[in-house]
């Protein structure tokens, strides 16, 4: 092994590069957990796979419900607040 080499963490010990993708997964979702799905060094990690699995299910959910309370003008304009605040929170536990 060459001096210039770092050796690569076993699959199950958690990196803080494994938490920056969780953290940013929820932040910008669906879009990073797409992104993460499409990345082979990435979409196997067990740490990795249940945020962004939770992540892409989130957003999904979210753009369902906002798509359909848009209808609804009062919930419509409180429906961002209350997304990012759950976003928030699902990224300060990852």
């Amino acid at each position: 092994m060459s001096e210039f080499q770092t050796p690569t963490p076993p699959a199950d010990e958690v990196t803080s590069d494994d938490r920056l993708w969780a953290m940013l997964s929820y932040l910008l979702t669906p879009l990073i957990p797409i992104i993460i799905l499409l990345m082979e060094a990435k979409k196997n990690r067990p740490f990795l796979k249940a945020h962004y699995m939770q992540a892409l299910v989130l957003g999904v959910v979210l753009a369902v419900l906002g798509t359909i309370l848009a209808f609804i003008p009062i919930v419509g304009c409180i429906l961002p607040v209350v997304w990012l605040i759950v976003v928030i929170l699902y990224a300060v536990k990852a």
